[in-house]
């Protein structure tokens, strides 16, 4: 999952996109340029022992304005579904900064 701290807790306390408390395999520090972040996803995955149900796709990238300039979030969950074969989500909180 590439995100912040929010992403996290989302994920603990079973809120926003998550239907119940999760474990997080792995983390990703989304840093731009997003690029950067399909490979890095790949090789969480690729590095981890356990490999995961489902990828989460931040709510700050999802809903980023501007959006990335290589590619959109819907992009990004394609090629990274296609690259893992993990069903990616978009978005993982509604919470207010």
């Amino acid at each position: 999952m590439p995100g912040n701290r929010r992403c996290l807790k989302a994920a603990a306390l079973g809120e926003g996109e998550f239907d119940e408390s999760v474990q997080v395999v792995s983390f990703v520090k989304c840093i731009c340029p997003g690029r950067s972040l399909v490979p890095n996803i790949g090789m969480a995955a690729k590095l981890s022992d356990i490999k995961p149900d489902e990828i989460y796709l931040s709510s700050c990238l999802v809903n980023a304005k501007p959006d990335c300039p290589y590619s959109n979030a819907e992009e990004m969950a394609k090629i990274i579904e296609k690259k893992t074969g993990v069903k990616v989500k978009l978005g993982t909180h509604e919470y207010h900064i």
